[in-house]
């Protein structure tokens, strides 16, 4: 008879933690914080990740208000703004007379970058603005 080893608690962790994954919020790897459909009966319920609690609790709220978010919120609109800033300044090292035919490939992956950065860093400081400290 073959012997069954147990699972341990490593083994365990290493099954539940979705790797890959990004934050539902500011989009940065998750880590461990998580939600998931607690009313859907029906395997596999739908879930998201989150970075932290600040962005775990931000989510909640935005998603008690609304949950089929199909419209930006205000705090995205803001994001977008500071995001609007951040590319502005790449643009004018570029040059904004430049066609964007016309931009090398790095160029162009420097401002997709400066915009994701922006908009992550953004979405991160509005979550953190509006969730108070945890206590511990």
């Amino acid at each position: 008879m073959a012997s069954i080893t147990p699972i341990t608690a490593e083994d365990r962790r290493r099954l539940w933690h979705p790797r890959g994954t990004l934050c539902a919020v500011c989009r940065q790897p998750t880590r461990g914080f998580g939600w998931f459909d607690p009313h859907r009966s029906k395997r596999p319920r739908p879930s998201v990740w989150f970075c932290s609690m600040p962005c775990q609790s931000f989510w909640t709220r935005l998603a008690r208000e609304r949950f089929a978010m199909v419209d930006l919120t205000e705090e995205e609109r803001a994001a977008i703004t500071a995001t609007m800033k951040r590319v502005a300044l790449l643009m004018d090292e570029i040059g904004w007379a430049t066609p964007l035919a016309d931009l090398t490939e790095a160029q162009v992956r420097a401002l997709i970058e400066e915009a994701v950065e922006g908009f992550r860093e953004a979405m991160s400081d509005i979550a953190r603005a509006q969730t108070p400290e945890v206590p511990f």
